[in-house]
């Protein structure tokens, strides 16, 4: 079931309106639209932020990154290797051959932060913060254990141009 609530501040008073009380407004529909009565007297600045939470994914929808079976597997494996509920925490930081290169390590779920992404994937659990997923939406992460050529790969669809190394790309 989705929560939604509306929050409007109105220079130091804030007004929180959740979406069941009796103010009529409605979630259900995008755009969705907010009325003021005509009498609102403004003597300063009005802003209104508008957050929506989902306990379930949306059906039919693919996740922000996603993972072969085979990568999977072997991220379930490293972890249980580690004792621990850890998530994987996926990015980009400048540089490598081709200007930028991918960062992926296990950290645990206490230090996700607000504005990261959360993806849930076959049980497994991805984070990912708000710039680096600009680079990476739609990315397939991928594991093959081949003794040349092995290990992680990357497809990511915003590459324009990847390193032969497979772990850089420009965008």
């Amino acid at each position: 079931m989705a929560s939604s609530s509306v929050t409007l501040q109105y220079s130091s008073t804030v007004c929180r309106l959740p979406s069941n009380s009796s103010t009529s407004l409605s979630f259900n529909q995008i755009p969705f639209s907010v009325s003021f009565p005509s009498n609102l007297k403004r003597f300063g600045r009005l802003s209104i932020r508008s957050s929506s939470a989902s306990a379930a994914p949306v059906e039919g929808l693919a996740p922000a990154i996603s993972l072969t079976d085979n990568a999977v597997k072997h991220l379930k494996r490293m972890r249980s290797d580690r004792n621990e509920n850890l998530c994987l925490r996926v990015g980009v930081k400048q540089g490598g051959c081709s200007g930028m290169s991918y960062t992926m390590d296990f950290e645990s779920s206490e230090n996700t932060k607000a504005d990261d992404s959360v993806i849930e994937v076959n049980g497994f659990t991805i984070v990912c913060d708000p710039k680096s997923l600009l680079f990476l939406y739609g990315m397939q992460l991928d594991y093959s254990d081949a003794l040349i050529g092995g290990g992680f790969s990357f497809q990511n669809p915003n590459a324009s141009k990847t390193c032969s190394c497979g772990k850089s790309f420009a965008a």
